[in-house]
């Protein structure tokens, strides 16, 4: 366990109360109070565990679980081969800057032979065992609650790490108060979060094709072509790596810029120069989970 002093299991504590779909309130215009709600249902357990990746909600809920707690909101990061170095940054900054109790820990999910044969439900094995080790936090510092970033958008996806969310009793607050992507976006903005534009992400192993072997020289690879792509100016990207091919799927809007003749070359020479053979530009851009296209997936 490394220690920069973001979430793990109910030890025991308060739970944080559910609040049923009946009792979202109604819709965009009432963000106020949705965030009240929030506030509330936070100051209302004795103390939590955040998972922080460092991504918009998380960043959010660990800004908000503070507010609400002060040191008795622990937000903590699992540091692995498959978590982007990128995001980790991220996530020590907002800690810094907003006076965050942090808590950096390692997770080995690489270890679980069923993790690396990289199943349609990956990301089970992957958020199993990440509350394995918050629910022993958890317990270890007598924290009552666990709490993810999951939202009130990711009810309709298919993110298996749900099931394991629901297994181990970890908490959805921003899910519980109806608040969506773009409501956590506009209350980033406002409580000064640099996180609020930040692209979505994903971990690293959602670039490799389902049913090949994760490992951590491809993530490895997959993190260095990116950091390449982002470094000429992209700021939604993906990697897709399949073998010795990448796939590269850049933001909508960005998308003729990649294939201006100078910066498709440079893409193409320096991705290449990194161990591909064949490098190419999907000119449909950037598809959320375009690797589970072509696939029966139940929301779950």
């Amino acid at each position: 366990m490394i220690t920069s002093d973001v979430a793990a299991c109910p030890s025991g504590g308060t739970p944080l109360r559910r609040s049923g779909r009946q009792t979202h309130p109604g819709g965009a215009g009432d963000l106020d109070s949705k965030s009240r709600l929030l506030q509330d249902r936070l100051s209302g357990v004795e103390s939590i565990i955040v998972a922080f990746s460092g991504g918009v909600d998380s960043a959010y809920l660990a800004w908000a679980a503070t507010q609400a707690l002060g040191s008795s909101a622990l937000c903590v990061t699992a540091d692995s081969p498959s978590y982007p170095d990128h995001h980790r940054q991220l996530a020590l900054d907002v800690a810094g800057r907003f006076g965050l109790r942090h808590l950096v820990i390692r997770t080995h999910e690489l270890d679980q032979p069923l993790y690396r044969s990289n199943p349609v439900n990956r990301c089970y094995y992957c958020k199993h065992e990440l509350y394995t080790a918050l629910s022993v936090l958890a317990r270890e510092r007598d924290i009552a609650v666990i709490a993810d970033g999951s939202n009130a958008d990711d009810r309709g996806d298919y993110r298996p790490g749900r099931q394991a969310a629901r297994e181990f009793g970890v908490r959805s607050p921003l899910d519980d108060v109806g608040l969506t992507k773009s409501e956590m976006r506009e209350l980033s903005r406002r409580a000064g979060l640099p996180t609020w534009d930040e692209p979505a992400s994903a971990c690293l192993s959602s670039r490799i094709p389902y049913l090949s072997e994760v490992t951590d020289a491809k993530l490895r690879m997959i993190e260095h072509a990116e950091g390449i792509v982002r470094g000429l100016g992209f700021r939604v990207c993906r990697v897709r790596h399949h073998d010795d091919r990448a796939q590269l799927e850049i933001g909508i809007d960005e998308l003729p810029r990649a294939f201006e003749p100078t910066v498709h070359d440079r893409l193409v020479s320096e991705l290449m120069a990194l161990g591909y053979r064949q490098v190419t530009v999907d000119p449909r851009g950037y598809r959320q989970g375009s690797l589970n296209e072509g696939l029966r997936l139940r929301p779950v």
